[in-house]
């Protein structure tokens, strides 16, 4: 695990996370003193106020608690889900489900992460667990 202060990386925490993704690594921060997962990147744990927060690589497995389709033109791209997504490590993602239509996204739903580019970022999105590559 590393302890990284946002004042070693400009752009502080969410640069590092996303520097990582653009590595190929998708890692959360965990706080020393609580020991509690933390996502999104923060400088201070929001459990406690802990100012060590060390990095690690979450098991990448998690179940969907919230879905919704965001409609679009097809001509814009058509439409897509956004979901939250629990991690065991006790952290709540906002991404997607990728390759399923929508509709198909549900509440509950075993998942599992891949790091993605699309276009120009990197993120992760969740596949139907069983999928990942």
């Amino acid at each position: 695990m590393e302890i990284q202060s946002s004042a070693q990386v400009a752009g502080g925490p969410e640069q590092i996370y996303l520097d990582g993704l653009a590595a190929g690594r998708f890692q959360i921060q965990r706080c020393v003193d609580c020991r509690q997962a933390v996502f999104y990147p923060r400088c201070v744990c929001p459990h406690c106020g802990g100012a060590a927060l060390c990095w690690f690589a979450p098991s990448g497995e998690g179940v969907v608690y919230a879905t919704t389709t965001v409609y679009r033109k097809p001509e814009q791209g058509g439409d897509y889900n956004v979901c939250l997504v629990d991690l065991p490590e006790g952290v709540r993602m906002m991404s997607r489900v990728a390759e399923l239509a929508p509709a198909q996204v549900r509440i509950g739903m075993r998942v599992s992460a891949r790091i993605v580019a699309d276009g120009q970022a990197v993120q992760v999105v969740f596949v139907p667990s069983g999928r990942a590559a």
